[in-house]
C-alpha cells in the first residue's frame, strides 16, 4: 500500500490515471466552497516539501517495478501541489525514468504567477487549472482565497504560462448558479478564456455535497446555454459520472468495497479512507457513480456529509 500514490483512477479525461499526492490534506490556497475533498485546514500560499522528494521517488520506483504503466502520470490529491517546493523535481525524476508516460498536473492554478512554478510546470504534457470567476468578488465568494490574493494576480499568472508553456492547457470552470452564473460574470469568464487562451475548455457543476451546504448545482440547460453564449471553439460540458464505468480502470473491486462498507453504517469521506486504505481522491470517483447510479445518498449532519446504501426497491 502506497501513502503518496493513489489509483490508478478510472478518469474519463486522463484514462488509467496514477495519482501523486504531494501535500497533506488539506493544504491549499483556496477554500473553494464546492470542495468534495472538505474544508481547508492550511491556507497558504507558501511553498515548501510538504511531502517529502525522497518517499515520493521511493513510491514511484517500487510502482515502475512492479506494475503496468499507467495511461497517466496525474500531480493532484488533497491539496495544491504546486504548494510542493520539489515538484519540478519529481516530475523530471519521472520523465528520465518514464519518459513514454505523459504527465498531467491538476491545479487550482493560484501560483503560476510565481516564474519558479511556471518553469517546473513547463516539464508536464497536459497542465488542467482551474478558473472559477473573472471578478475579484465572485473569486473571494466561490474560491475563498488566501487573504490578499486577488484576482488580477491570478489571471495573469494563467496569461502568462500560456506564453510560455507548449504543452495542452486543458482549463475546468465550476459553474454554481448563486456565485457565477450573472450576465456581467459570464461575460468577464468569456473575455478572460481569451487572454488564457487554452486549448480546451471544460464546464464542471456539483455532483456531490461542498463544503457548504445547500449549493445548487447547475442543470445540463443552464451548462448548454453557457456553450451558446460564448461561443468559444474547444468548449465541453463535462459528461456525467457513471460514464467513468466505461473507463478499463474502473475497478468494480473498490466500489464493491466502498459499497459494502456504506450498507453496513453511513460514512464519511473520511470514515471511507480509515477503514479501507484509499485515497480521498480515488474514493470520491465511485461515491460519483454510485450516487448517478442512485445505490448511496449523501446526508449533511453535524459531523460531516455522510453517505448511507439506498435501499433496494
Amino acid at each position: 500500500m502506497y501513502k503518496y500514490l493513489f489509483g490508478p483512477v478510472p478518469s474519463r479525461r486522463l484514462g488509467m490515471s496514477l495519482g501523486i499526492d504531494l501535500v497533506p490534506r488539506k493544504v491549499c490556497s483556496l477554500d473553494c466552497v464546492y470542495c468534495e475533498v472538505g474544508k481547508t485546514t492550511k491556507l497558504t500560499l507558501e511553498r515548501k516539501e510538504y511531502i517529502l522528494f525522497d518517499q515520493v521517488v521511493k513510491e514511484l520506483t517500487h510502482y515502475f517495478e512492479n506494475n503496468p504503466d499507467p495511461d497517466y502520470i496525474t500531480f493532484s490529491g488533497a491539496g495544491e501541489p504546486t504548494l510542493n517546493s520539489r515538484i519540478g523535481d519529481i516530475i523530471k525524476f519521472v520523465k528520465q525514468k518514464k519518459p513514454e508516460i505523459p504527465i498531467a498536473v491538476l491545479t487550482n492554478g493560484t501560483l503560476l504567477f510565481d516564474p519558479e512554478v511556471r518553469t517546473e510546470l513547463k516539464m508536464a504534457d497536459v497542465v488542467l487549472p482551474s478558473f472559477d470567476a473573472a471578478t475579484n468578488p465572485a473569486f473571494q465568494k466561490i474560491n475563498r482565497p488566501v487573504p490578499g490574493f486577488d484576482i488580477e494576480k491570478y489571471l495573469q499568472g494563467l496569461i502568462d504560462f500560456r506564453k510560455e508553456f507548449d504543452g495542452k492547457i486543458w482549463l475546468e470552470i465550476f459553474i454554481l448558479p448563486e456565485f457565477n452564473l450573472g450576465q456581467l460574470e459570464l461575460k468577464k469568464l468569456r473575455e478572460a478564456i481569451l487572454k488564457i487562451n487554452p486549448d480546451s475548455i471544460q464546464l464542471n457543476t456539483l455532483d456531490r455535497p461542498g463544503t457548504v451546504a445547500d449549493l445548487r448545482s447547475a442543470s445540463q440547460e443552464e451548462l448548454e446555454e453557457i456553450v451558446r453564449l460564448w461561443n468559444l471553439k474547444n468548449i465541453e460540458i463535462i459528461s456525467p459520472a457513471a460514464k467513468r464505468k466505461d473507463v478499463l480502470s474502473y475497478r468494480s473491486d473498490a466500489e464493491a468495497a466502498i459499497l459494502e462498507t456504506i450498507s453496513r453504517r453511513p460514512c464519511t469521506i473520511e470514515d471511507l479512507m480509515e477503514i479501507l486504505g484509499i485515497h480521498i481522491n480515488e474514493i470520491n470517483k465511485y461515491l460519483d457513480v454510485l450516487e448517478e447510479e442512485n445505490k448511496i445518498a449523501a446526508v449533511r449532519q453535524k459531523r460531516g456529509v455522510f453517505y448511507q446504501a439506498n435501499k433496494e426497491e
